[in-house]
């Protein structure tokens, strides 16, 4: 059995890492300033970090410019795969990210824009570079509906199959990210994890609502997740990567210990 990441998500916003407790809070200024990027990821990648991923929340011009200068900064210090998702929309964008240092793609709104973006990027880059992040809120009992533009705007389109579809285009990777529990510290949407990581031949990371050791456990286990992604946890000092894995290697779960 493969072992399951453990990877840290570091927002950038202004060249700082910041933290919300929910989706949308860029705008009305709720965010809490955490510290430098690079300064994080050596942190993280001296913890044992099997990845990382940075997200460039405000995603201009202006901040493209700041995105790619941490990532090449942290590609000269850190180790693990850095993965970079946030305002991409281009195949000449995500080659402006690879070749800064980044080992990894990931798109949301521009893949839900025009699917074939996903296509063009796994022919030029190979699938294991393209990642799809996927924000979904649960509408009904039995149904997750995919929001865009940071959780804001309904897409109609049902997770499931939207995921699938994207795998089908050639994406490597899902990030799937809970809306109802992101920031929330509750813990992962099990049911929409498992229906997707059964439904898909490609790893999927559990996003959202990470507030327990017990809660990277159970999405694992019980919601068949290859990796958990989180963020507060880490930022505030609750927990280090390597005690989380410690914790996740005594429940059996197969784990990269340092």
């Amino acid at each position: 059995m493969l072992a399951r990441r453990v990877i840290p998500c570091l927002d950038v916003h202004g060249g700082q890492v910041t933290r919300g407790v929910q989706f949308g809070k860029a705008e009305a200024g709720e965010l809490r300033n955490v510290g430098d990027p690079v300064e994080l990821a050596m942190r993280y990648n001296e913890q044992g970090a099997d990845e990382m991923v940075f997200f460039d929340i405000t995603a201009s011009a202006h901040g493209r410019a700041t995105i790619v200068d941490v990532i090449e900064r942290t590609a000269d210090q850190c180790f693990m795969p850095l993965t970079v998702g946030g305002g991409i929309r281009t195949v000449a964008d995500m080659s402006t990210m690879l070749q800064a240092g980044a080992d990894k793609i990931s798109i949301n709104s521009s893949a839900l824009a025009d699917p074939e973006l996903i296509r063009a990027g796994a022919e030029k880059f190979g699938s294991q570079c393209i990642v799809v992040s996927i924000d979904a809120r649960k509408v009904a009992a039995t149904r997750w509906e995919v929001f865009s533009h940071g959780g804001r705007k309904p897409t109609g389109l049902d997770a499931i199959e939207w995921a699938q579809r994207a795998v089908s285009l050639g994406a490597g990777e899902i990030v799937l990210n809970s809306i109802d529990a992101d920031g929330t510290r509750a813990g992962f949407d099990i049911a929409v994890t498992r229906r997707i990581s059964e439904s898909v031949g490609v790893p999927v990371v559990a996003s959202g609502g990470a507030g327990k050791l017990e809660h990277m456990a159970d999405v694992l286990i019980d919601g068949k997740a290859d990796a958990v992604l989180a963020a507060s946890i880490f930022h505030f000092g609750e927990y280090t990567v390597g005690e989380v894995k410690r914790y996740l290697a005594s429940r059996g779960i197969p784990i990269r210990l340092a």
